[in-house]
């Protein structure tokens, strides 16, 4: 059976922001961008946040590999983004000759392997095009190991390292592929309906089911394989992104900011939010 939370059950934990996205929890931190703002950030139970880089980029989204080292997408720079020691940015590797359209979203699996994803135009201004996903392996070597996806977004991977969870926000759907041992791509299927959603940044938990946040319906989701909806939480505004975690692994963090349509990313007067609820079921996997 689906259940309902109302916002009056939800807990703001950081607002003001100007466009929150791409959620990690780490180290007892959520860690997050605020886009037009270029910064990556942190903020932990008690509201209390740091700005830990400044990442001139629009879109940038982030993950770290298994040895800890941070890596940042610059989207429209086609770079990917090492932290070093000292909290500068080095080149990692340049996707630039791969395509001229933003980069979009990254996870690291448990193994090291990076999965960048490409949305295929440049959103909001040309047509529509079907985007890709590249596979980096920890020796630098990159290969694209999907394409045909329709506005690529959120990406989750299984903790056994064997299925990649992707979010079709075009699509209106989860699609999942099998990982080989070379961290290449097989099996393309529908994992899951979300008819009448754009599912954006997603995260799974230990029962195997996955949360999504849908900017234009302003909830979050939490949906098993199949499609059959669990939960369901309503908000005022777009859900851009949501992730497990906390102590326990078990408080949804959801990344909410007022819509107006892609003209006004980044000029909302601060509209966005960081929000927390507690959930019965923890984090799985990765991010």
């Amino acid at each position: 059976m689906s259940t309902q939370l109302s916002l009056s059950q939800i807990t703001p934990l950081l607002t003001n922001l100007q466009l929150a996205e791409s959620p990690r929890w780490r180290d007892g931190q959520l860690w997050f961008s605020d886009w037009p703002a270029n910064e990556l950030r942190t903020v932990d139970g008690a509201g209390k946040s740091e700005v830990i880089a400044h990442i001139p980029s629009f879109p940038f989204c982030f993950d770290w590999l298994p040895d800890g080292q941070l890596l940042v997408v610059s989207g429209r720079e086609a770079k990917l983004l090492r932290m070093k020691t000292d909290g500068t940015l080095a080149p990692h590797i340049d996707l630039s000759g791969l395509s001229t359209h933003p980069w979009n979203e990254i996870v690291v699996d448990g193994r090291g392997n990076t999965y960048i994803n490409n949305t295929g135009f440049n959103f909001p201004q040309a047509e529509f095009a079907p985007g890709f996903i590249v596979l980096v392996r920890p020796d630098g070597s990159v290969e694209r190991v999907a394409d045909g996806v329709a506005f690529p977004n959120g990406m989750v991977v299984t903790p056994d390292n064997s299925t990649l969870i992707l979010a079709e926000s075009y699509g209106n759907c989860l699609t999942a592929f099998d990982i080989a041992d070379d961290g290449t791509l097989s099996n393309r299927r529908v994992w899951a309906h979300c008819e009448g959603d754009h599912p954006d940044g997603i995260c799974l938990d230990a029962e195997g089911a996955i949360w999504y946040a849908d900017v234009g319906n302003s909830h979050c989701v939490r949906v098993c394989e199949g499609g059959e909806v669990l939960q369901t939480i309503n908000m005022d505004r777009g859900c851009f992104a949501c992730m497990l975690g906390g102590d326990k692994g078990q408080t949804l963090f959801i990344l909410a900011n007022r819509w107006g349509g892609p003209e006004s990313m980044g000029n909302d007067g601060g509209s966005g939010q960081v929000l927390m609820v507690e959930v019965n079921v923890p984090h799985a996997g990765w991010p």
